[in-house]
């Protein structure tokens, strides 16, 4: 029997993909409609995204497959949707990142942050969320915090080794101490019976191990702290920008699907300007929350405001180990000042581009009022086309000088970038990914499900907005433990979108916080990369994460409703329903 239940965990991958679309094949023929038939894609691609038994890329291709088949969209139409706008800012906003990795200029900003906040508890703990969330707001969540767990390790380890030292001498001073009071006393006094002073003994071993245990509890505390810190901030630092995290751009892409009239309402300034005080407050609860856990809740402790003389000591140790790591980094090179100028520009273009409170430079140069004319995908290609371009030079990269036929040979230094980095570094499935939800928001439009689903939505008419938002994002934030949160913006934003025009709601108001929803992945190590990377090191059990998220989890959704019901609201309008999402005239 074991053996047979094992074999059926071995095979599970391969029972789910050929039973999943048998299990649902009597939905297309029962009812042999365009919505029948697009649903029976969504239900397939939807499990096998949850189970993963495909991999994800993969399962993203099937509506080349499928819809043409099942005479929902041809062909062509389906292939274009796999490289939209949205692609290629993606695209373009991860080579800016690979090349931020490739000169170390990450290493360099996080070592220096942590320079100026310093070592203390609590401040150490400030600083590593906050070098995080501002490395995940531009470059990868994995990558951030592969590069961020080992420093925190090294610094703890001083921290640890510190604290050992600290405490041996303190014993050691002290037993001095007894010995000389006991040389002060008088003979008669030291005839005790020699099982007295066994234990004695006894008790001034037992003093050790308990103060060894008690600096070893302490050190596992400060370790599961500085681990789940940084797996949360990363993902936390990631919805600030458009460029963050993939929901974020899965989310432009299905508004520009759905809606094409929308006038470029999602740019990278308007998601800035709602996402980034959303960040703050997040990260800021995140902080009180794990300093809480892990830390007490002597905060003046924590501060490290009444620290004695040998706490001062063990926190100079550690912040010597920081600047250690920052001097190896030597002087910036040409490079690294190249690309940090790169990324300054980019960022600029993108929130002049068209920042709305006054006529942005894509409107003044091409004198059109089109905002699609030229967007941000086009800024982040142009960047990334200069750094193929633009040579690394410096004392970084020497020319090599070779002596051949008496004749000097000069080579010229490489580019900022070259394609075999590219190569290794982009995570091209990703891409895929995103062509694979907008073919099938648009499968969705075509085939009539969208509009047919919002018409079975309408009786929420009657729950109060607020309740609506708070409600999905708690569904959404459930979902995305199990599911990647790529695959879970994927399918839950055009049922959002259908759901919102069917009771006359402004479709941002749902789709804004369910897409933020989406990357509160704080509960398991599986739920996403950077929980997989901390778990990795050993210190933390699942029920450390699962304590620590679940409550986070909850800040998170509340922090997400005050955003939408606050400055989100004038920002974007949400009071109103919009022109471009009334495709039926039937709100007012």
């Amino acid at each position: 029997m074991a053996v047979s239940c094992q074999a059926l965990l071995a095979c599970r991958k391969y029972l789910i993909i050929v039973l999943v679309p048998l299990v649902f094949l009597p939905l297309p023929l029962v009812l042999p409609t365009k919505e029948a038939e697009c649903g029976y894609v969504i239900i397939v691609m939807a499990l096998f995204w949850c189970t993963e038994a495909l991999p994800l890329a993969v399962t993203a291709l099937l509506p080349v497959l499928l819809f043409p088949l099942m005479n929902i969209m041809d062909s062509t139409t389906v292939c274009r949707e796999y490289l939209k706008d949205t692609n290629m800012l993606f695209i373009g906003g991860l080579l800016m990142a690979i090349a931020i990795e490739n000169w170390n200029l990450h290493k360099r900003v996080a070592l220096r942050v942590l320079l100026i906040t310093g070592v203390r508890p609590a401040l150490l703990l400030m600083g590593f969320m906050a070098v995080t969330a501002f490395l995940s707001m531009w470059i990868s969540n994995t990558a951030t915090t592969a590069m961020m767990v080992p420093i925190a390790q090294a610094v703890l380890e001083q921290l640890h080794r510190s604290e050992i030292e600290s405490s041996a001498v303190d014993q050691g001073s002290e037993h001095t101490n007894k010995a000389f009071e006991l040389q002060e006393k008088s003979p008669e006094s030291l005839k005790e019976p020699e099982e007295k002073g066994n234990a004695h003994v006894l008790t001034v071993e037992e003093e050790r191990k308990r103060n060894e245990e008690l600096i070893e509890k302490k050190h596992l505390k400060l370790s599961k702290g500085m681990s789940l810190c940084i797996c949360y901030s990363a993902s936390i630092g990631g919805i600030a920008t458009l460029t963050g995290t993939t929901p974020n751009l899965v989310l432009q892409g299905q508004i520009n699907e759905i809606y094409p009239t929308n006038g470029g309402i999602i740019n990278f300034a308007s998601w800035f300007s709602f996402a980034f005080p959303t960040m703050l407050v997040l990260l800021v609860l995140a902080w009180i929350w794990l300093q809480i856990l892990y830390l007490g809740f002597n905060f003046k402790k924590n501060f490290g405001c009444a620290a004695s003389p040998a706490a001062k000591a063990k926190e100079q140790q550690a912040y010597d180990i920081i600047k250690a790591e920052s001097k190896k980094l030597g002087k910036m090179s040409f490079a690294e000042i190249e690309v940090l100028i790169l990324f300054i520009l980019l960022v600029l273009l993108w929130f002049t581009r068209e920042p709305g409170f006054f006529p942005g430079w894509a409107t003044v140069l091409f004198n059109t009022d089109d905002t699609s004319y030229v967007t941000d995908a086009t800024v982040a290609i142009f960047i990334s086309v200069l750094l193929f371009i633009l040579p690394s030079g410096g004392s970084s990269q020497r020319s090599d000088e070779e002596q051949e036929g008496g004749r000097a040979k000069f080579r010229a230094p490489p580019p900022l970038l070259d394609w075999k980095i590219v190569h290794q570094k982009m995570p091209w499935n990703i891409v895929f990914l995103l062509g694979g939800g907008f073919a099938l928001a648009k499968g969705s439009e075509e085939s009539g499900l969208s509009a047919w689903l919002g018409t079975k939505l309408t009786p929420l008419q009657s729950i109060p907005h607020p309740a609506i938002a708070l409600l999905l994002c708690l569904l959404i934030a459930t979902f995305t433990e199990c599911t990647s949160n790529v695959a879970t913006t994927t399918l839950f934003l055009p049922i959002l979108a259908s759901m919102a025009e069917a009771i006359c709601l402004n479709p941002l108001y749902v789709m804004l916080p369910c897409t933020l929803a989406a990357s509160l992945a704080f509960m398991l190590p599986v739920a996403t990369p950077p929980n997989a990377i901390v778990f990795s090191y050993g210190q933390l059990k699942v029920i450390d994460m699962a304590k620590a998220g679940f409550v986070l989890n909850i800040l998170g959704v509340l922090s997400i409703t005050l955003a939408i019901n606050t400055w989100a609201s004038p920002l974007f309008q949400l009071q109103t329903f919009p022109s471009w999402a009334n495709k039926t005239g039937s709100c007012a």
